[in-house]
């Protein structure tokens, strides 16, 4: 561990005759690459095929390459950044101690919409593999999707709710299992080991832009969930045995992971699966990866890919239910929010107030709203968050130039990492205004009422001195 560290014991509130509780330090680089791929890999499994009927699949491998240059420079970012202040809340934290007070409210906010209506996206899910999976074993009546989902999320929570570590050694099982699942899909299906099906040239063929350039610019929006949510590595920073070490191991790794799956997945699905059919976001494919299985006329990939979606859609309403309690638990400690979300579990250690609080929201969203809304709110929320980062970064290291305190992880090439990423955010946020400017508005306008809200009424409840815990000298210039 290293000397600037906090402790656990030194962050939260009172437990049984007056201890001090806090957040368990268990967690390894293992764990942190689990929550990381955890949370992401299910959008190889659906959502990032909304990108080809946005512009066709073409488009959508380039929409995946530009996004993953996105997330590179996030997770670089992420790793230097985190690994230096290691405490609960991530992005959240981090604004506190670099930008300012308004910043951390909104940054805390995006952390929490995009996990938690990530959370009920998978959910949506996972009611409807369930639905497929008893069709096929001879099911014929019209089966209710919403208790499955009302049971995902609930089992989930209360697995969070008992302890951090058995949620990610959770996680860590079941993405391992639903990316090695695509590592055999593409094997099987691309002819090196049996016979190939892939039969790109055939179902590009005058079809490889249908909707020019300004398809391409389009697909940008849904290329992000190729990787969205990988930045929730940094909230396991205050729970981690050495955040140095682990937090950019596990981040670093995990993109690179990522970037992996979401190529071998587009290669897949698109050289199977019509562009029109894997685009239809009303009666086409809800499960790219599992639609392409079912096509390959082996039982066993159906059933192993069917494993995989359902253990992908697991993982990631489990990480998103960590990460999400996270960044609440980290603005109610801070009392940006009521402190009585501030709590932790005296036996667990967990946030557990936060944890049981945001189930009822990520219900109302599963049950309520359709997949590709609940989509957009994720992307936007996670969008509004990468564009903080280049100002975080940059900010950071004018204020505590190289050398003057002590970073886990160093990383390279600044300021160019923050341009590419700003300068990704500003055309992605096009690409979303174009298929979802309504929607772009409203939730603008929204975060533009809280942050009223917070300035006018909440900071008055906020204990200005106690929020800063980083034992750093004084930034440059002040």
């Amino acid at each position: 561990m290293t000397d600037f560290d906090i402790t656990s014991a030194e962050r939260d509130g009172m437990g049984p005759h007056g201890t001090k509780v806090g957040l368990l330090r268990v967690l390894g680089p293992a764990h942190v690459w689990a929550l990381g791929v955890g949370i992401v890999l299910v959008g190889e499994y659906m959502g990032w095929n909304f990108a080809v009927g946005k512009g066709g699949a073409y488009a959508a491998l380039m929409a995946c390459w530009f996004a993953g240059i996105l997330y590179t420079c996030v997770a670089m970012i992420d790793s230097e950044v985190t690994s230096t202040v290691a405490a609960a809340g991530g992005q959240y934290t981090q604004a506190k101690h670099i930008v300012g007070p308004l910043m951390a409210f909104n940054v805390g906010l995006y952390l929490v919409f995009a996990y938690t209506m990530l959370e009920a996206a998978n959910a949506i899910t996972a009611g409807y593999l369930i639905s497929v999976v008893a069709t096929m074993t001879g099911y014929t009546g019209e089966l209710d999707q919403r208790p499955f989902i009302i049971l995902v999320i609930m089992f989930l929570a209360w697995l969070n709710y008992r302890g951090v570590l058995a949620t990610l050694t959770f996680n860590l099982v079941i993405t391992a299992i639903a990316f090695c699942a695509i590592i055999v899909l593409f094997l099987s299906t691309s002819g090196i080991l049996g016979g190939g099906i892939m039969q790109h040239a055939a179902l590009f063929e005058g079809h490889e832009l249908p909707y020019g350039w300004i398809g391409v610019l389009a697909a940008m929006h849904f290329g992000l969930w190729y990787y969205l949510g990988i930045e929730g590595t940094t909230q396991a920073a205050e729970e981690v045995r050495s955040p140095a070490r682990a937090l950019p191991f596990g981040t670093l790794a995990g993109i690179m992971t990522l970037l992996i799956a979401a190529t071998l997945t587009w290669y897949v699905c698109s050289g199977v699966l019509p562009w029109e059919f894997l685009g239809d976001g009303v009666n086409g494919s809800v499960a790219p990866l599992f639609d392409t299985a079912r096509l390959s006329g082996s039982n066993a990939l159906i059933w192993f890919l069917g494993f995989g979606t359902l253990f992908a859609t697991l993982a990631s309403a489990n990480g998103c239910i960590n990460d999400a309690s996270r960044a609440w638990f980290a603005m109610g400690r801070d009392k940006y929010l009521p402190a009585w979300f501030g709590a932790v579990h005296p036996k667990y250690r967990t946030p557990y107030r936060s944890i049981i609080f945001l189930v009822p929201i990520a219900l109302i969203f599963a049950l309520g709203a359709p997949l590709d809304q609940v989509i957009t709110f994720s992307i936007l929320s996670g969008l509004l968050e990468y564009t903080f980062m280049p100002l975080n970064i940059i900010l950071f290291r004018r204020k505590w130039p190289m050398g003057s305190i002590k970073r886990g992880y160093e990383h390279p090439f600044h300021p160019l990492p923050a341009i590419v990423l700003l300068t990704i955010c500003a055309i992605t946020f096009f690409a979303v205004f174009l298929g979802y400017g309504t929607q772009l508005v409203a939730m603008i306008g929204f975060y533009i009422v809280v942050s009223l809200w917070f300035h006018f009424w909440r900071y008055r409840f906020v204990d200005r001195g106690a929020q800063f815990t980083m034992p750093w000298p004084k930034p440059q210039g002040y």
